[in-house]
């Protein structure tokens, strides 16, 4: 699964960190962004095959970021997968009906996390 882009918006260093080393040992690449302003500038001039979205980010929040990117022609096909810490009955929900194709919840599960990558990129 070698040469994939994996966009990965994270404010949190140590939550960057594992999910760089856990999706570089599969052979991804890793666009990282910060805050969700980074992310759009990024992605004018990058298209990812995926997108992890942290949902409590510093400025322009996960779900309208989110919101944003599904509303572009040119990024609107980019599966996104929130990975957030929200984990309130309803909050999956909510977090579905904004645009995400699938919910992980933190503290991440390295095992899991590349598999549910694998399986949203092959969709592309």
């Amino acid at each position: 699964m070698s040469g994939k882009n994996v966009m990965v918006v994270e404010d949190n260093e140590k939550n960057m960190k594992l999910m760089r080393v856990v999706l570089k040992a599969k052979g991804y690449n890793i666009i990282e962004a910060t805050t969700g302003e980074e992310a759009l500038n990024l992605l004018k001039n990058q298209k990812p095959d995926i997108i992890l979205m942290d949902i409590q980010l510093p400025g322009i929040d996960g779900l309208t970021l989110i919101k944003q990117i599904k509303a572009s022609v040119i990024t609107k096909d980019i599966p996104i997968i929130a990975v957030t810490a929200y984990a309130m009955k309803g909050d999956e929900q909510k977090i579905l009906d904004t645009g995400c194709d699938a919910y992980v919840s933190k503290p991440i599960n390295t095992q899991e996390l590349p598999r549910i990558v694998e399986k949203y990129i092959k969709k592309t």
